[in-house]
């Protein structure tokens, strides 16, 4: 089983990474084959809306886009984590999930009708920390988080999500949540 993290957060070594990171752990653990990819690294820009990959399929911008386009086609389960901003996912991620279009424009092209209502390419997991307690504070990014599996032919599974974390220390001053990203881990690698 392979299994790609996508770490989009900004901020390096913060809670959503230190929680992929445990989850990661616990895939490993169990067996998985793990890949990462930390989307504040990359050299890319945002989708150009310029059309170019709705006849191929690929995306025609050339950056760091392209090395990460086979990790995601070729991973069976992804886990994408990022803090919240203003009730949506980090720009970063956000600007990885829209060069996607290209891989939906893939998935246009090769299933048609019925085929299109299947997901044939695995399952996708989102870990979210927010600093507030909003009662609507993850309904956002659960919705393009399921439209970014949408796009990799993938069902959209849920996820880790964690209220009231801001500050660096936040996770690690919450083992239990630590604990529960690793277990999570493990069972998606053993699924």
């Amino acid at each position: 089983m392979k299994v790609l993290g996508i770490y989009g957060s900004p901020r390096k070594g913060g809670n959503t990474d230190q929680l992929l990171d445990r989850a990661l752990e616990g895939a490993t653990q169990a067996g998985a084959e793990v890949s990462k990819v930390y989307v504040r690294d990359l050299k890319m820009e945002g989708c150009r809306e310029c059309g170019g990959c709705d006849k191929t399929g690929r995306c025609v911008v050339q950056d760091d886009m392209q090395k990460i386009y086979p990790l995601l086609q070729e991973a069976g389960v992804i886990v994408l984590s990022s803090p919240i901003f203003f009730y949506g996912l980090s720009s970063q991620a956000k600007a990885l999930i829209d060069r996607c279009q290209a891989l939906w424009s893939k998935r246009m092209l090769e299933k048609k009708g019925e085929a299109r209502k299947r997901y044939d390419s695995g399952k996708g997991y989102l870990i979210a920390v927010g600093a507030t307690k909003g009662k609507n504070l993850f309904e956002g990014v659960k919705l393009v988080a399921k439209y970014f599996c949408d796009a990799l032919d993938m069902t959209f599974e849920g996820g880790l999500f964690y209220r009231e974390m801001e500050s660096r220390k936040d996770a690690v001053e919450r083992p239990e949540a630590l604990q529960e990203a690793f277990e999570f881990g493990k069972k998606i690698a053993e699924q």
